[in-house]
């Protein structure tokens, strides 16, 4: 039996433990290959914008993703595939995004990283520093007012983005409010190249969640174990009504900001330190160690995400991008209200 810090009388079967963590696992590896493809396409010259990868976070990420029910609502930073595959995203709406295919979520109108479902509690990023928290902040206020309760919204943001005006205003909001939110901090020692000594003056992030009115917790962000436990635990205790929560993983961002960055700004200390292992080989550890998995069944899930990779992305490279000629240049939401149909789901309208 293994029992949470949160909850110290609440315990859960290992047989459910062990299921968690083999699929965290699996969304793990899928999202490290598919962004390793999509690095590899940007680098021929075939992806518009940039590509930002999450190796090294996705252990923090996917634990939010999984923790999460139908009904939640998601804002993911762009560091977040792990996540947003947690969370329902298919890998098909990232691949036909990042290559500009009609028939993506965005239909190649927009940013590879601002890809939504905002009806299925998936939003489309408008900033990764610190705007999004607000958005959440805004439909779980939206949702108290309707009734609805039982419901949580996560904001995820790295440790930079924290230092923003709309950051530290929306948590304050959440704080008066007693909103339930989860506020996911990944520390991953960078804000592009400013290293923590020059991004804030306190010992540890999670030290700033008592002045806001939020519960901290600190977590290994190397440690897939470790952030499900908190992570859910933290969600839990925002569906419970105690209040908005906020979560600091440490964490070594284990490549530059984005592809066109060699990151050359990274101290050997830090790639040295406990916080820069990878998450990934340290869950595949842990899965022999437990008796869990041994090398072919972890070569077997590999494949299968490698499969997976290659079929989204040919099928997205197959279809078409944008005609500026024929293209209506509206808002998907206005021409929802004029066609009298749903663009997300490609059913009748419900506004």
């Amino acid at each position: 039996m293994v029992q949470t810090a949160l909850d110290p009388g609440a315990a859960i079967n290992i047989t459910s433990v062990r299921d968690a963590f083999l699929k965290a696992y699996r969304l793990m590896f899928l999202a490290r290959t598919l962004d390793e493809k999509l690095a590899s396409i940007y680098r021929a010259g075939k992806i518009h914008g940039g590509v930002f990868l999450g190796r090294g976070q996705e252990a923090l990420s996917v634990s939010a993703g999984l923790a999460l029910r139908e009904g939640d609502v998601f804002a993911p930073a762009i560091r977040d595939l792990a996540g947003r595959l947690a969370f329902g995203e298919k890998p098909i709406d990232a691949a036909r995004t990042y290559l500009g295919s009609v028939l993506g979520p965005m239909r190649g109108r927009d940013g590879n990283i601002h890809r939504g479902r905002p009806r299925e509690g998936l939003l489309a990023m408008i900033s990764h520093l610190g705007a999004m928290i607000s958005v959440v902040n805004g439909m779980l206020l939206a949702r108290r007012m309707r009734g609805v309760t039982g419901t949580v919204g996560v904001a995820c943001l790295g440790e930079g983005g924290t230092s923003t005006g709309a950051c530290h205003e929306a948590l304050n909001q959440a704080g008066i409010e007693k909103l339930p939110l989860v506020m996911v901090i990944a520390n991953n020692q960078y804000a592009y190249s400013t290293p923590n000594t020059r991004s804030f003056g306190c010992a540890s992030l999670v030290d700033r969640a008592v002045g806001y009115g939020l519960t901290g917790h600190a977590v290994d962000g190397t440690d897939l174990t470790e952030c499900l436990r908190v992570i859910g635990g933290a969600i839990e205790a925002a569906r419970a009504g105690r209040g908005p929560q906020m979560v600091v993983a440490s964490l070594l961002r284990l490549c530059g900001h984005g592809e066109h960055d060699i990151a050359d700004y990274i101290e050997m200390k830090a790639k040295t330190a406990p916080s820069g292992r990878d998450c990934l080989k340290v869950a595949e550890q842990h899965m022999v160690q437990q008796g869990w998995a041994d090398a072919t069944a972890i070569a077997g899930y590999q494949q299968e995400a490698v499969r997976k990779v290659e079929e989204v992305i040919t099928t997205a490279q197959r279809e078409p991008t944008p005609d500026p000629y024929t293209e209506k240049w509206s808002a998907l939401a206005t021409e929802q209200l004029l066609e009298g149909r749903d663009v997300y789901h490609g059913g009748p309208a419900d506004i």
